[in-house]
């Protein structure tokens, strides 16, 4: 990892702080890099224009019982990645050839959103438990680097 790595993972960590979500201990920040320039940026929040869970004051999740890595779509909140890939089109900008910088591991969802924008490298800070996305990644020839303080 180099000083670019830092940088742009100290952003994701600040990007993350934006989110909507409720549910403790899921602040979750994206940013997708191309030749050292951000392009765009995400984080973990309800879709423009949907009451956000901080609003409503709960996470249907928490409500519902629902375990953490289970039910994806039981969640009002789109994925930082999803959300920073979202951006990048909804600008027609090109994400082809760029690093993704995530606070988190990317689940199964977001590694095929990822490897069909044509993103060609992830570096992530914290693990978590989606062994499947990380077949998927090494399938599709991604490099996908866990960033770690030095």
């Amino acid at each position: 990892m180099d000083k670019w790595d830092k940088r742009f993972m100290d952003m994701a960590e600040f990007v993350s702080s934006w989110t909507s979500c409720a549910r403790k201990g899921r602040a979750i920040g994206a940013i997708i890099v191309k030749d050292k320039r951000i392009l765009t940026t995400g984080y973990n929040g309800a879709p423009s224009g949907i009451t956000t869970c901080r609003e409503k004051g709960y996470c249907m999740r928490d409500k519902l019982g629902i375990a953490s890595g289970t039910r994806a779509e039981m969640c009002y909140a789109v994925h930082a990645e999803q959300n920073a890939i979202c951006q990048a089109a909804k600008l027609g900008v090109s994400v082809e050839g760029a690093t993704l910088y995530c606070t988190h591991q990317p689940c199964t969802i977001c590694t095929r959103l990822i490897i069909n924008s044509g993103i060609k490298r992830v570096v992530y800070k914290y693990p978590y438990p989606d062994e499947f996305s990380m077949q998927l990644f090494l399938e599709a020839g991604i490099t996908v680097e866990q960033f770690v303080e030095e």
